[in-house]
Order: structure tokens, then sequence, then C-alpha cells
């Protein structure tokens, strides 16, 4: 017998260990907190990046690393509803009883097959790369089959065999092709007033990425300074907005850093804007902000007061996001008083202010190109715990006021429930009040319908779906 040592046996090929790909392990790690903790993806990718950067090197987690990742998530997130739809059809148990992680990990794989320039080759097996690592052999083994059965289509072939037919049912087959619940669309279109190419717009633009926009606090930056950074260019509408058309980091910008500028949606500028023009009787001394949290409105408030002499008062409920609202305003120009109180139990007085403004809390359904998982989260229900809430803040706003001055009352969402609705059975309780048109002071904005409030779309404006109505106190 010899004394050799034999080689063990070995059967198929040896066995590799699987390469890490920081960019995709960065997304799978962003959509399981989106996933296990509610998280919002806009909160959890920047420090995911940061670490990424920290842990990588800059040589081996670029820019262009940065932005795939931040794509990965967010297209993933916008067209969940479509790639279920898809994946349940190449898998051979209902989509409850996959996985979550794997679930996530072929929603990964999907979107860089049908929503991306990906080559398929590439996306299948850095898909399945991502599987062993963050799943093991044995699931990837799964997740590659998936993928190959949904390589074998693009993504109109796949809503062709997926979505129901327009004619034979119009709200499923837009909540399939525009990955939008179908609840969603259908309030939308409600809100829309009907017609087929308007609702196709406004989930179309639903799912596009927006730009960043930025605002120059009056008195503390100018629009001419922000123009000055890379791919910069003047918003449509606020005289204060810059748009960054090719995105980038805000916190890179002098500006941004120091709090004399600020990250800031068109539309939400628009309804301060709105609210400070308005027409009013008597002084114009006190202004309140009494659901300033997180602060951006009010820093813009703030800016503007301070250019009549005015004070503002900003409150927010929750102590932490007043927090953040002190540290919108810190430099402020003007005085001002940052404080934690329940917007329905105010400490101030009634009648005590010349302007208010209410951003009540709402569904959010009118920001759903900046925070796509709130479509998957929100019910239908969401509106009976909302709707109490704004009715009650909106008659508080109404008894701060002082006969003359005037209300902004303000939603980032365009369902009816929460818009004219609430204003509706408000100003039944309230003989002394009255709606005015608020169309004038949203000078060379076009499409705002027959007034007197107004109704900013993503699809038209360009802007979140804020709504905006002004309520003048003309009696007590």
């Amino acid at each position: 017998m010899s004394d050799t040592p034999r080689r063990p046996r070995t059967t198929g090929k040896p066995y590799r260990r699987p390469k890490k790909d920081p960019v995709r392990i960065l997304a799978f790690d962003a959509l399981r907190a989106v996933d296990e903790r509610d998280a919002y993806a806009n909160l959890v990718l920047p420090p995911l990046l940061r670490k990424a950067r920290e842990k990588e090197g800059p040589e081996n987690f670029d820019a262009r690393d940065a932005a795939l990742a931040t794509e990965l998530v967010y297209g993933t997130l916008r067209r969940q509803g479509t790639y279920d739809a898809i994946i349940a059809e190449c898998v051979d148990r209902p989509l409850r009883e996959v996985d979550p992680p794997v679930l996530d990990v072929l929603s990964l794989g999907a979107h860089q097959l049908l929503g991306t320039r990906i080559p398929t080759h590439a996306a299948v097996s850095a898909t399945v790369e991502l599987a062993r690592v963050v799943l093991g052999d044995g699931r990837a083994k799964f997740v590659n089959a998936v993928l190959r059965k949904i390589a074998q289509d693009d993504l109109d072939g796949w809503l062709a065999r997926v979505a129901p037919s327009y004619d034979e049912d119009p709200e499923d087959h837009l909540a399939v092709v525009h990955s939008h619940p179908r609840w969603v669309v259908s309030a939308l279109w409600d809100s829309l007033g009907g017609g087929r190419e308007g609702i196709e717009e406004l989930l179309a633009a639903d799912n596009e990425r927006p730009e960043v926009t930025l605002v120059a606090r009056p008195g503390r930056a100018t629009t001419e300074e922000l123009l000055g950074e890379e791919a910069a260019v003047a918003g449509r509408w606020s005289p204060y907005a810059v748009r960054l058309t090719e995105g980038g980091e805000p916190g890179a910008i002098e500006a941004v850093r120091e709090g004399r500028a600020g990250v800031q949606d068109e539309g939400s500028q628009l309804v301060a804007l709105a609210l400070a023009n308005a027409p009013i009787d008597g002084p114009d001394e006190k202004w309140l902000d009494g659901c300033a949290g997180p602060g951006g409105k009010a820093a813009l408030l703030g800016a503007l007061a301070a250019r009549r002499g005015a004070a503002l008062l900003a409150s927010e409920k929750q102590p932490h996001r007043a927090g953040l609202v002190a540290k919108a305003l810190d430099g402020n120009p003007g005085p001002y008083q940052v404080i934690a109180a329940d917007g329905t139990r105010p400490p101030w007085r009634p009648g005590s202010f010349d302007r208010v403004l209410m951003d009540v809390p709402c569904t959010g359904l009118g920001a759903l190109r900046r925070r796509p998982e709130a479509r998957w989260r929100r019910r239908p229900e969401d509106l009976d715990g909302f709707g109490p809430l704004q009715r009650g803040l909106l008659r508080t706003a109404l008894e701060s006021v002082r006969v003359g001055g005037v209300v902004g009352y303000a939603t980032c969402s365009p369902h009816l429930a929460e818009t004219r609705a609430v204003v509706a059975d408000v100003l039944k309780q309230f003989p002394g009040a009255e709606l005015i048109d608020a169309r004038p002071l949203l000078e060379g904005v076009p499409g705002l319908g027959d007034g007197p409030d107004v109704q900013l779309w993503p699809h038209v404006h360009g802007t979140d779906a804020m709504y905006l109505a002004l309520i003048r106190r003309v009696g007590g």
C-alpha cells in the first residue's frame, strides 16, 4: 500500500466564495430597513452611503456607485407593485409564502432586468452573487431560477401578461402598470376629476426621480449664490427656488451646511409665499406656524416675517421635531420663538396672530415621488385617524387668528378627504370665516383650476401635490 496521501474526491465544481458587491449589499440593507423597521429610504440611505464610503474607500465606492445604489433602492420601491405581480408569475407559491429577504433580492434583480440598462447577464449574475452573500447558496439557486424566467421578456411584455386590460378594469390596470395600490389610484383619480390622460400622467410622474430643490432663505442667501453650483437652474415658480438638475449632495453646498439655504420642494415654498403675501386688514406683526416640523416652511416664513418686522412663533407637538425646527430657524434675521405644544390645545390666546399656517399631518400621498414606500405603507383606514386631527388643527388656526387676519390650511396630500372635505366641514362651524382666492398669490403658476383653493400636481407643476386653502377671519 502506498504511503502517498490520496486527494479527496470532489464532485462538480469546486466551492467558490461569493463576491461581495458593496453597492448591491447596501441596496439590500436599505430595503430590509424599510420593510422591517418601517424606515424611510430618504433617511436610511445617507448613513448607509457614508458607511460604505468609509469602509470601501473612495477608490472602491465613488459617486457612480452611490448613484447606482440610490437608483436600485428608489427604483425597486417605486415599482414594487409591478415587480410583485411579475415575480408572482414566476414562482410556484403565493408571494406571502416567499421569505421577505428573498423577495427583496428578487425585486432588486427584477428592477435591474426591467427598469435599468444593466445588461441581462450582469443583472442576473450580480443578483445571484448578492443572494449567495445574504441568503446562502440554497436560496441563491431559487433566485437564479426566478430571475432567468423574468429575463425572458421586457417590461412591456410582462405588463401585457400580468395587468388586466384597461377596458376590463381600469383601476386595476393602472395599479399594476404604474405600481400604485388600487385605492390610491382611485383616490388620485377622484381628486383630478376623472379622465384617463391626467391620471396616467400623474401616476407616471410619481415614478420619476424628482429633482433636488433648494430654497435661498431671504436675508441669508440668494438664488444667485446657489445658481453658482454645478447643474443648478432657477426654480419654475418660486423666486427663492433653485433646482439641481443632476441631483447631487445638498449637504456639500456651503449655504445649505450653514443653514442659510435648505432643501425644500417648490410647492412647499409656494404655500409659504402665498400665506405671506395674502392681503390682510390691520397690523402684520405676529405670525404662527402651527405644525412647524421639520422646519422648512417655518424657516422661509421666519425670513419673510423678518423683512416686515414681524415675529414668528413656530409650534410643533413632537419635541424632537421642535428641535429640527429650531435648527432650521437658527440664524434667522428677525425675532422668532420655537415651542413644543399640541396645536389642538394651544397655549396661546385666541385671536393672537395676524397670519397662521397649518400644514397638517396627512397621508403624504402628494409626495410619493420622494417617499415611494409610503404608497405601500398607507391604508384607506388611515384617513379615519387623520381626519379628526386635521379638523381640530384647522379649528385652532381659525380661533388663533384675529379678525382681519388670514389662515393657510395646507396638506401634502391631494386626497379630497384631507383637503376640501376638511375645509368645508370646519367652515360650517365658523360663519365668521370665508375662503379667499389663493390663485392670484401663486403668480405665473398655470393650471390652478377654478379656485378659490389650489391643488398643485407633480405632472403639471413639477412639485409635490400640495394643497392650499386661504381663509380670512371676517367676524367673531
